[in-house]
């Protein structure tokens, strides 16, 4: 479980560290790479920008996508994942304080592999961490990389 990289998609500094805390809490101590806005997780999946020297083959092992997102808002980066042959079957959760059913209705149609609100309470954010880390990190299998 430790080889294999989380990608998570987040512009609120405080919400990654509170990501990072309920995988740090829950043993869970994979890399983590964090990108703060939409083009910075697109550059980082096709290893551009500042991810130019990147194995693009190298594919994190779920993908943490926020929806409300500078440059590139989250529905936006899910679509480019799954119409980019190299990408569409990267695993891709929507963890989100959006309670918007058109938010939940677009995710699943433009292919994300779960939805998940984030808890307001720590403890149940922790929880629910624990959950996607034990599920996306040790129980699923992912799809051979080509």
């Amino acid at each position: 479980m430790k080889n294999k990289v989380i990608l998570l998609v987040e512009d609120n500094p405080s919400d990654v560290k509170l990501t990072r805390r309920a995988l740090e809490q829950n043993q869970i101590v994979n890399k983590v790479i964090v990108a703060e806005d939409g083009r910075e997780a697109l550059d980082y999946l096709s290893g551009a920008g500042q991810y130019a020297s990147r194995d693009v083959r190298d594919f994190p092992a779920v993908v943490l996508l926020d929806l409300k997102l500078p440059k590139i808002d989250g529905l936006e980066v899910l679509k480019e994942i799954r119409s980019n042959e190299l990408t569409r079957l990267i695993p891709v959760v929507i963890l989100t304080s959006s309670d918007q059913e058109e938010d939940l209705i677009a995710s699943y149609k433009l292919g994300a592999n779960s939805y998940i609100r984030k808890p307001v309470d720590f403890n149940q954010f922790a929880e629910a961490v624990r959950n996607l880390g034990m599920y996306w990190l040790l129980l699923n299998e992912a799809p051979p990389v080509k």
